[in-house]
């Protein structure tokens, strides 16, 4: 009966009705001697999650081979600024790692200074420093933006050369001109593949990698970007899906490159490369996005192809990524307004909270900038106890 429900369930999920436009059913996709075209397959969408673990092993090479050397060519550290400042202790180490991000309130704060003889500003400050002790160097911020330098260069221009000879790239209505009896060609098989593994890496690596202000925007963007690729593979919409991938690759090169120049201290290049993508932003994500490709599966395909389910589902979530773009246009407006004021790009505002602690200050030998931390076996001065009690309130 299980089994018999569960059979039911997939018929009326896999429906033609839903995926398909009125008329047309699975076996009318299916390839045969009157019908040659190489249609999608659906079984096929599993790779990418296989490919995925390539590419991250791919990514390790290169952090490691060519990112690497190439920030400590350009005087880059391997080791954390605070390593070390934060002494050992069991007590405060404990609730840190219980604490979210060792985020204690008061009340706590309070019981541990009472619990170790420390003052509540002491504890305050080892919090600070341990914290500090956790956020990653420039040198892994800077190695993480080569990586994705690298790809969305390499996405981009294969992206382009597969589209340079195919008729929906110069004109859109060609990606519903004898809709969905459109074959897949090699080039643009491997050009899905490998973007589609490229998202899944993403999102299996962005629980370790540095958090970012925006994460849960771009776990929002991560599952929509695999939602849209597996729902237009599935429904032969892979002729829109193309462009899509092309139009959001162009700008990415522009600021992950920029954000490197940025970790090496090459200001100028950094706001040449900032405004660069910040053009190439607006252009391609508020100006050609929503005027001309959205414009084309919102009301030209209408006029050419009949409604089905699934293609209401396919614009609603095209719609939410210039929800997306619009969200981080602020952003990027943000931080070039920033700019202006200040003579030169300041920190990515998507960027982790580490950014706002600079590697000077430990290159310096400021002792302002690593205060000492006194431990339990060297209690403050009762003067000075008091003092710091009473400023602490």
């Amino acid at each position: 009966m299980v089994v018999n429900f569960l059979n039911q369930l997939s018929e009326s999920f896999w429906s033609s009705d839903v995926w398909l436009p009125p008329g047309v059913t699975w076996k009318d996709l299916e390839p045969n001697d009157q019908n040659p075209i190489a249609y999608p397959r659906f079984s096929d969408i599993w790779y990418p999650v296989l490919f995925s673990f390539a590419l991250t092993f791919l990514r390790l090479l290169f952090e490691k081979y060519v990112f690497f050397p190439l920030g400590i060519a350009n005087g880059l550290r391997p080791v954390r600024p605070w390593k070390g400042q934060a002494p050992d202790n069991p007590v405060l180490e404990k609730a840190f790692l219980v604490a979210r991000k060792g985020r204690l309130n008061y009340k706590q704060i309070q019981g541990l200074a009472k619990q170790l003889d420390w003052t509540e500003r002491q504890v305050e400050r080892w919090i600070r420093m341990r914290r500090m002790m956790d956020r990653p160097s420039t040198l892994v911020k800077f190695m993480e933006c080569g990586w994705r330098f690298s790809y969305y260069g390499f996405a981009f221009g294969y992206g382009v050369w597969t589209l340079w000879d195919k008729d929906w790239f110069w004109d859109i209505n060609h990606c519903w001109y004898t809709f969905p009896h459109q074959g897949v060609t090699n080039d643009i098989w491997w050009y899905y593949m490998m973007e589609l593994s490229f998202y899944w890496s993403l999102l299996f690596s962005m629980f370790e990698d540095i958090k970012r202000k925006d994460f849960l925007e771009m776990l929002i963007h991560h599952f929509v970007t695999i939602i849209l690729l597996v729902l237009s593979w599935t429904c032969n919409l892979i002729r829109a899906g193309t462009l899509v991938l092309v139009i959001h690759d162009c700008a990415d090169i522009f600021l992950e490159m920029a954000k490197m120049m940025k970790y090496i201290k090459w200001q100028r290049t950094c706001d040449v490369l900032f405004g660069i993508f910040t053009v190439t932003w607006i252009g391609t994500r508020l100006v050609i996005y929503p005027y001309w490709f959205l414009y084309s599966t919102c009301i030209g395909a209408k006029e050419i192809v009949p409604m089905f389910p699934a293609y209401y589902i396919f614009n609603s979530l095209l719609l939410l990524l210039l929800v997306l773009h619009i969200i981080w246009t602020y952003f990027i407006l943000k931080v070039l307004y920033r700019a202006i004021l200040s003579g030169q790009m300041e920190k990515d505002s998507r960027s982790s909270s580490s950014e706002d602690f600079s590697e000077d200050n430990s290159k310096s030998g400021n002792s302002s900038a690593t205060p000492t931390t006194p431990s339990k076996r060297l209690p403050a001065k009762s003067g000075s106890h008091s003092r710091e009690h009473k400023n602490s309130k």
